[in-house]
């Protein structure tokens, strides 16, 4: 992929992994820990035990979504860096540009992701 191109899509994975971090902040009150932010929870949650553990368990699929957004992010970013950003990591072939916009994280061709999404059912 061209550098113009590369630094576009850097631009735009940078801007998401800032807006990311930033909710992230925002919802633990600060810059304050995961542990920290559970505990501040606990201490917030309802009375009633179902209800908090709902809330909990919303809590933990939140962070554990946004974990995985910030690792393909970054993993993104590292193939911009080694030049092989667009590139599927299944066969090599060249990932469209319109499926880079759509997911700037993509890190598969649309057919080796349908495979993939097949197998794992």
């Amino acid at each position: 992929m061209n550098t113009p191109i590369s630094d576009t899509f850097a631009r735009q994975l940078k801007d998401q992994r800032g807006a990311l971090l930033a909710r992230v902040r925002a919802r633990r009150g600060g810059a304050i820990g995961r542990a920290d932010a559970a505990a501040q929870a606990r201490e917030q949650a309802s009375d009633d035990g179902a209800k908090a553990s709902e809330e909990r368990d919303l809590l933990i699929g939140l962070e554990e979504r946004e974990s995985a957004e910030l690792v393909a992010i970054d993993a993104a970013l590292q193939r911009i860096a080694d030049g092989s950003y667009g590139l599927c990591l299944q066969c090599g072939a060249s990932i469209p540009a319109a499926r880079l916009h759509a997911r700037p994280t993509a890190d598969h061709c649309v057919g080796c992701q349908e495979a993939a999404e097949r197998h794992s059912r």
